[in-house]
């Protein structure tokens, strides 16, 4: 059970909305605020605050960019990558300790 207490510990990535984020950002490494809105179907508030909680975590970059018109891009670190895919592989451990296991001990 240490990937459960290794997951667990993740405040971070451990909300749905912000591991969301982050599986998105993976393959593409910077999204527009807007396209991240069309997609998750949040408030601007609400998008707002999981970002500023990544951005604090040192998973994402808030940049504004000019465009057709200034723009608000959202750009994964490193750090970021690293810990999503550490969060995944984790999760992944724990799934296959479930599926793996006699139906007496789950």
């Amino acid at each position: 059970m240490e990937a459960f207490r290794e997951l667990a510990k993740n405040h971070v990535l451990g909300n749905p909305i912000r591991l969301g984020i982050m599986l998105y950002l993976l393959p593409r490494s910077k999204v527009l605020f807007r396209d991240f809105l069309k997609l998750l179907n949040l408030t601007p508030g609400n998008l707002d605050s999981h970002l500023r909680t990544l951005q604090k975590a040192g998973y994402v970059e808030i940049k504004k960019v000019i465009a057709d018109r200034p723009r608000t891009m959202i750009v994964l670190t490193e750090k970021g990558a690293y810990e999503t895919r550490a969060y995944m592989k984790k999760l992944r451990e724990l799934v296959s300790t479930f599926q793996n296991a006699p139906e007496s001990e789950l």
